[in-house]
């Protein structure tokens, strides 16, 4: 199995559709995604993360698409910080498959951008996120005590942040 990390394509859309569509993923994500998930909601993020300046890649493994990760530049003073997302499909998990691909992306960060810190808000109780993250050196830099409301639960957040000087 060889993990990686590279650009979106349209052949992509199905394993989008699967993540999104499964509460086991989007539970730890953010809100806001559209619920039922559909293909033509992928194809539209595809689209849109081929414009330039968009670090949004498919983490494949064996080049097929099963899961996501992206990192998304902040703005003003914090614009050579970036704040990390990822998932992988539930059929993968347990496979080192998220770590490998943090560390593909951390790698393309801090070689081929101006990028100086990267930052993960895992919920407390993602306990695998957090060890993916831990593993690639990102320090715990605090807990954000009752920092988000998920599915009507305030749940504490974990900042992490990994910074070139400190990148493997």
């Amino acid at each position: 199995m060889a993990v990686g990390i590279r650009a979106w394509r349209p052949e992509d859309a199905s394993v989008i559709v699967e993540a999104l569509n499964d509460p086991g993923v989007t539970d730890n994500l953010r809100d806001g995604l559209p619920k039922p998930y559909t293909e033509a909601d992928a194809l539209e993020y595809i689209a849109a993360m081929q414009d330039e300046g968009a670090y949004a890649f498919a983490i494949t493994e064996d080049d097929i698409a099963v899961g996501s990760i992206q990192l998304s530049r902040q703005k003003n003073i914090h614009s050579r910080t970036a704040e990390l997302g990822y998932y992988v499909v539930r059929r993968r998990w347990g496979r080192g498959i998220g770590t490998e691909a943090l560390r593909l992306m951390c790698s393309f960060a801090f070689e081929q951008t101006d990028l100086v810190r990267i930052f993960a808000e895992p919920f407390s109780e993602n306990t695998a996120s957090r060890r993916a993250i831990e593993k690639n050196g990102f320090t715990l830099e605090g807990i954000m005590r009752k920092n988000a409301v998920k599915n009507g639960v305030v749940r504490d957040m974990c900042m992490y942040a990994l910074v070139k000087e400190d990148a493997r």
